[in-house]
C-alpha cells in the first residue's frame, strides 16, 4: 500500500471533530468500489468527518481511496486495536484514529505516528487511564449497552475535564438526547450508512440522512 503524503493526510485533533457536525458516521465498507460514492454522498449532505472501520478487508483500501481522491473529507480509521492497525491506517491516509477500548500501547503508537486518537472507554477506570496518558476527549462505547445517558450524567462531576463522543446503539431518534448533555461534543452512528442503501447504491438516500443530522446540531 502506498503511503499517502498529500495535504489530505494532515492529522486532525479529535477535539476539533465536533466542529464539523454533530454526528460522525461509523462506516463499514464491504466493497472498495463503494468508498468514493459513499463518501461523496455524505459530503453532499454536509457530513465531512468520516470514520471508516477496520471491520472488513476493504477498510484500509477505502480509507486510501477517500484520502487520495476527496481531500475535502476528513477521513479517519475506526476499530483500531493495536499499533499495527494504527500504522497501516496512517500510511493509508487516515487523519485520526478511533479505538473501541483503550490501552497505553495504542495511545503511545498513535502519538508516535502523530495520529490523533479518540479512545474508547466504558468504565471510570478506563477514563482515568486515558486521562493519565493525556487523552480527555473520549468515545463512550458501546454507549447504550453500558449505561448511555444516565452513565454520562453521572460522570459530569468526577470527570469535569472530560468530553465524550458516545457511539453504539445510538439512532437518529436518540442522538439529540445525547447531544443535549454538557459533556457530549458529538455522537457516532451507523444509521447514516444503512447496509441496504449502500448495497443498492442508493446514494441519494444517504445524502438525505446526512442532511438530517444538521438539525441535531446544538447551539454554541
Amino acid at each position: 500500500m502506498a503511503v499517502i503524503t498529500a495535504s489530505s493526510s494532515t492529522p486532525m485533533n479529535p477535539v476539533d471533530i465536533a466542529s464539523h457536525g454533530p454526528v460522525i458516521p461509523v462506516i463499514v465498507i464491504d466493497r472498495v468500489e463503494d468508498a468514493l460514492p459513499l463518501a461523496e454522498a455524505l459530503l453532499a449532505g454536509g457530513v465531512k468527518v468520516l470514520e471508516v472501520t477496520l471491520r472488513t478487508a476493504a477498510g484500509l483500501p477505502a480509507i486510501e481511496a477517500i484520502a487520495r481522491n476527496l481531500p475535502e473529507a476528513v477521513v479517519g480509521v475506526g476499530t483500531v486495536l493495536n499499533a499495527d492497525d494504527a500504522r497501516r491506517a496512517s500510511e493509508a491516509g487516515a487523519r485520526f484514529a478511533v479505538s473501541p477500548g483503550y490501552t497505553s500501547a495504542v495511545g503511545s503508537a498513535c502519538k508516535g505516528l502523530n495520529l490523533p486518537l479518540l479512545p474508547g472507554v466504558a468504565t471510570s477506570g478506563e477514563i482515568m487511564a486515558a486521562l493519565a496518558d493525556g487523552f480527555s476527549f473520549l468515545k463512550l462505547f458501546p454507549a447504550e449497552a453500558v449505561g448511555g445517558i444516565p452513565l454520562l450524567k453521572s460522570w459530569v462531576s468526577p470527570f469535569g475535564a472530560v468530553s465524550f463522543c458516545p457511539t453504539g446503539g445510538i439512532t437518529n431518534a436518540t442522538a439529540a438526547n445525547y447531544l443535549a448533555l454538557p459533556n457530549v461534543r458529538c455522537v457516532g452512528g451507523s444509521w447514516l450508512t444503512p447496509t441496504d442503501a449502500v448495497r443498492a447504491g442508493d446514494w441519494a438516500r444517504i445524502t438525505e440522512l446526512a442532511r438530517a443530522t444538521q438539525a441535531l446540531r446544538q447551539p454554541a
